[in-house]
């Protein structure tokens, strides 16, 4: 089989294999990387996933992409080292499960992807004799994420910018508490800010020399372990039957999470709606419905910290797999087809005091500890079943993306009680913290940047 080529959003960049987009992260024209063609799998093929554990189901849906690109064997031994970790699959109502994906080294999804890609640009540079600097913009779970993934590797440095105030406590120790080859700065700015810091940084060529690459989920290595749990959820639940199709609740801040369900999708998991849950930055929902995309500038800041984004980055691939060409500014040169994202997507924004209601509720109905960020994605799922009468026994997953005890103080005060510590969270307190300030300049960004990778 041959190998996949890469292209750019926008149009204006050279064709690259998998390994070159995964360290170069954002193509030079400020595009993000797309594969192609998108492979698939055969039913027999699904229907085997049942079979196995997620590890291989993994392996199975990587070497699709990486045809050519790495040894099978090697491929296995790197997949079974990122995922030695569970994915409980709680049931709520009816045939509408849970899927927490908080039981990672830092109780966050961003674990999934995070580790895999690791792995994965570990694996070429060592082959290249390569170093790399990683910049990355966080929400509030990548940047954690990211520099535990990363951390202790010689040949690969981190630097995470982080919104000042809007990301909790436990998430900010778990990136500012490790040091090493890890560093942090907090930006007088939010999150679109910093990641317009990273985007500027990666396309000036003067900074080539420092060997820059993305590892948030504008990076292609991102996105691919992002497709892997759609497929392993379907595998458990499924009843057997040929007929079996499922719904699928993602809440969405910078789509990555949604696009790895899409390409789930595009490679014939047969998934019959997506559901796109995000918070009070609805510009995805006005979007789907009007087809005029408008940014919400700022955003506005909400429980669910990791949906407060003005632009999703990732909604420049969702626009190209259905036809459209976006650019990283979410200006539309070319409208996608609007009939067909609509009959795949249903899209619904959730206020501040749905997220708190569906927080209580989901504990008192179904003894769910939501944290804020699932229960947009559970109120997401509840409202397009009440709307549409999904019939009970339609399979429907709703995913969780962090684990509550990263946001004590709302479940304190819905609840009552503070969410059990996982392990990765223990200790936390008592680690010292070391990060520096930066103003939202991107002149000052760059001379930061010379000053301490030059």
């Amino acid at each position: 089989m041959e190998s996949i080529k890469y292209y750019s959003t926008n149009l204006k960049a050279g064709e690259v294999t998998f390994s070159e987009a995964l360290l170069k992260g954002l193509a030079p024209d400020r595009g993000l990387y797309m594969p192609k063609t998108i492979p698939t799998l055969t039913a027999d093929e699904i229907k085997s996933f049942s079979n196995k554990e997620y590890y291989q189901i993994a392996f199975e849906v990587f070497k699709k992409f990486l045809v050519g690109q790495i040894d099978d064997n090697e491929l296995l031994a790197l997949v079974k080292d990122a995922y030695n970790f569970k994915i409980p699959l709680e049931k709520g109502i009816d045939n509408k499960f849970f899927m927490r994906l908080d039981q990672g080294p830092t109780a966050s999804f961003k674990d999934f992807a995070a580790r895999m890609m690791g792995r994965l640009m570990n694996y070429y540079i060592q082959k290249e004799n390569r170093k790399l600097l990683i910049l990355t913009a966080t929400s509030g779970d990548t940047g954690s994420a990211i520099a535990n993934a990363f951390y202790g590797l010689d040949n690969i440095k981190v630097l995470v910018l982080f919104p000042d105030g809007e990301v909790t406590d436990r998430q900010r120790k778990q990136m500012t508490t490790l040091g090493e080859n890890i560093q942090i700065i907090s930006l007088n700015g939010k999150f679109d800010d910093c990641q317009a810091l990273v985007k500027e940084a990666f396309s000036d060529p003067e900074l080539d020399d420092l060997n820059l690459s993305s590892a948030n989920s504008i990076n292609i290595g991102r996105l691919i372990p992002q497709i892997v749990y759609y497929f392993y959820s379907f595998s458990r639940l499924r009843s057997g039957k040929d007929s079996d199709d499922v719904i699928f609740s993602v809440p969405s801040g910078n789509f990555g999470d949604m696009m790895g369900g899409v390409l789930a999708k595009h490679m014939r998991l047969p998934i019959k709606k997506f559901i796109i849950s995000v918070n009070e930055n609805d510009e995805f929902p006005a979007f789907l419905k009007t087809g005029f995309y408008n940014k919400i500038e700022p955003s506005k800041n909400c429980l669910s910290s990791a949906m407060n984004v003005v632009h999703p980055s990732n909604l420049a691939r969702l626009v190209a797999l259905y036809g459209g060409v976006m650019n990283e500014k979410g200006e539309i040169s070319k409208a996608p087809d609007m009939e067909q994202m609509r009959n795949d997507i249903y899209s619904v924004s959730v206020t501040d005091q749905e997220t708190n209601e569906m927080i209580h509720d989901a504990y008192d109905e179904y003894d769910l500890i939501l944290e804020p960020h699932g229960s947009v994605g559970w109120k997401g799922l509840m409202d397009y079943c009440k709307e549409y009468n999904i019939h009970k026994d339609q399979l429907c997953i709703s995913l969780e993306t962090a684990h509550p005890a990263k946001f004590p103080n709302e479940i304190i005060k819905i609840l009552k009680f503070d969410p059990k510590l996982p392990e990765s969270l223990q200790g936390l307190e008592h680690k010292e913290e070391k990060f520096d300030t930066l103003e939202n300049d991107y002149l000052k960004f760059k001379k930061y940047l010379t000053n301490n990778y030059r």
